[in-house]
C-alpha cells in the first residue's frame, strides 16, 4: 500500500472549518451512533423501502430531532450548525436516515422557530422535539420548480379553513404527524395568495396516500397527500394569511444548507469504503491503490469532498450569525451536490465489477446520490438563483 494513500484514509476527515470542543463532542457522539446503531439496518431498510421505526425513535431519545429548538419547548437549545453536523454524519451511513433529521430541523422546526404564535410554539415544539416527526409540503403535480403554482385551496368558513387539493413528493410522509403545508387561498392572486398551514395528520379529510418506490435514498419515505374538505383550524395558519411565499422561499434557503450536508455526508460516505476498498483488492499482484491511476482518483476526491466541506460550513456559520446566506445555499446545494454523484460514480468504478452490485454498498451511495441535484430546488434553479445574485439582476 503506498504511503499517499494510507495518509489519506487516516485523515478522513479533519474539519477545514474549525469546530469548538462541543461541536467536535456533538459530532462524534452523532457519528459512534450512525455506525453503531443505524449502519446495521442500513441494507434491509433499503431494500424493504421501509425506515427502521426503532431508529426514529433513537432519534428523538439522543435530541436529534430538536437540535435548535429553545430548550423551554423541550429541545436541545443548540445551534444550526449542529444540525448540519447531525445531518452530514447520518449522511454518511445512510443519506434515507440524514433526511428525516435534515426535514425535520431545518425546515419543519425552523419554519415554526420563525414564524410561529407563542401559542403554537407552546402546541407543537415540544411534540417536534419528543415524538412526532414533521413534513413540509409544497411541492404539487403541476407545482415543482414553479413553486407558485400550487392548486390547493384554502377556504375559509367561520373559525376553520377547508382545504382540497393533492400534494406530491412529501419527505417524511408516511412517518409525520405534523405537516407545514402550503396552500392558496385566492389563486387569481398567485404568490399573494399563498397561505401555509399547520396540519395534523388526524385532522378531518386529510389522508397520507402513496409512497413513491424510488431509485434512490428508498427506506425515506416520499408519499402524495390529499385533503379532501380537510378541515383546518383558523388559529393553525403559521405566519400571516398571504404571506406563505416568503414562509416556503426562506426556509427552503436553509433547507437547501441541510441537503448540502446530506450529500457531503454521502460522498464522505463512498469514499472511505473505495479507500478501504483500494488497500484491500488486490491485481497484478498488489493492491489497487498502489497504482497512480486510483491514487489520483482518490485524491480528486478527497479534494472536491474538502471543498465541499469549506462551502457548506461557511454557509451555515453564516446562517447562525444572522448573515444573508442566499447566494452562498445556492452554491453549496449545487456544488454539493455535484460532488456527492461525481465521488458516488467514481467510487463504483474503483470498486469495478463489485461496485455495480447491490451485495457492497458504493451502489446504493451512488442511487441516493441522484436526489441532490432534484428537490429542495434543482440545479437547474440553483444556478438561476446564483446567477441573479452575482450578475445584480
Amino acid at each position: 500500500m503506498s504511503q499517499a494513500v494510507t495518509n489519506l484514509a487516516a485523515s478522513a476527515p479533519p474539519p477545514l472549518v474549525s469546530l469548538t470542543e462541543d461541536e467536535v463532542l456533538f459530532r462524534d457522539t452523532v457519528r459512534q451512533f450512525a455506525d453503531e446503531s443505524v449502519r446495521p439496518y442500513v441494507k434491509e431498510m433499503d431494500e424493504k423501502g421501509v425506515f427502521e421505526h426503532k431508529i426514529i425513535e433513537q432519534f428523538f431519545q439522543l435530541g436529534l430531532m430538536g437540535i435548535e429548538v429553545p430548550e423551554q419547548y423541550g429541545g436541545g437549545g443548540g445551534t444550526f450548525f449542529e444540525a448540519i453536523l447531525a445531518v452530514e454524519e447520518l449522511s454518511r451511513v445512510d443519506p434515507s436516515a440524514g433526511v428525516v433529521v435534515d426535514v425535520q430541523n431545518t425546515l419543519v422546526n425552523n419554519a415554526l422557530l420563525r414564524w410561529a404564535t407563542e401559542e403554537q410554539k407552546k402546541r407543537y415544539l415540544p411534540r417536534m422535539c419528543s415524538d412526532t416527526v414533521g413534513a413540509y409540503a409544497l411541492s404539487e403535480a403541476g407545482s415543482g420548480s414553479d413553486a407558485f403554482a400550487l392548486q390547493t385551496k384554502a377556504e375559509l368558513k367561520g373559525d376553520e379553513y377547508v382545504l382540497n387539493g393533492q400534494k406530491l413528493w412529501i419527505t417524511n410522509g408516511k412517518e409525520a404527524g405534523v405537516f407545514i403545508l402550503l396552500a392558496t387561498i385566492d389563486p387569481a392572486a398567485g404568490y399573494k395568495g399563498i397561505t401555509a398551514f399547520i396540519v395534523e395528520k388526524n385532522f378531518p379529510g386529510f389522508t397520507v396516500g402513496k409512497k413513491e418506490d424510488k431509485l434512490g435514498i428508498r427506506a425515506s419515505s416520499t408519499c402524495e397527500l390529499i385533503m379532501e374538505d380537510c378541515r383546518v383550524p383558523k388559529n393553525n395558519v403559521l405566519g400571516e394569511v398571504g404571506k406563505g411565499y416568503k414562509i416556503a422561499i426562506e426556509t427552503l434557503n436553509e433547507g437547501r444548507i441541510g441537503i448540502g450536508a446530506q450529500m457531503l455526508g454521502l460522498a464522505r460516505g463512498a469514499w472511505e469504503f473505495a479507500v478501504k476498498y483500494a488497500q484491500e483488492r488486490k491485481q497484478f499482484g498488489r493492491a489497487i491503490g498502489e497504482f497512480q491511476g486510483i491514487q489520483f482518483q482518490i485524491a480528486q476526491m478527497a479534494t472536491e469532498i474538502e471543498a465541499a466541506r469549506m462551502l457548506l460550513y461557511n454557509c451555515a456559520r453564516m446562517k447562525d450569525a444572522g448573515m444573508n446566506f442566499v447566494k452562498e445555499a445556492a452554491m453549496t446545494k449545487l456544488y454539493t451536490s455535484q460532488v456527492a454523484e461525481r465521488v458516488a460514480s467514481l467510487c463504483v468504478e474503483i470498486y469495478g465489477g463489485y461496485g455495480f452490485t447491490k451485495d457492497y454498498p458504493v451502489e446504493k451511495f451512488f442511487r441516493d446520490s441522484k436526489i441532490g441535484k432534484i428537490y429542495e430546488g434543482t440545479s437547474n434553479m440553483q444556478l438561476q438563483t446564483i446567477a441573479k445574485l452575482v450578475m445584480g439582476k
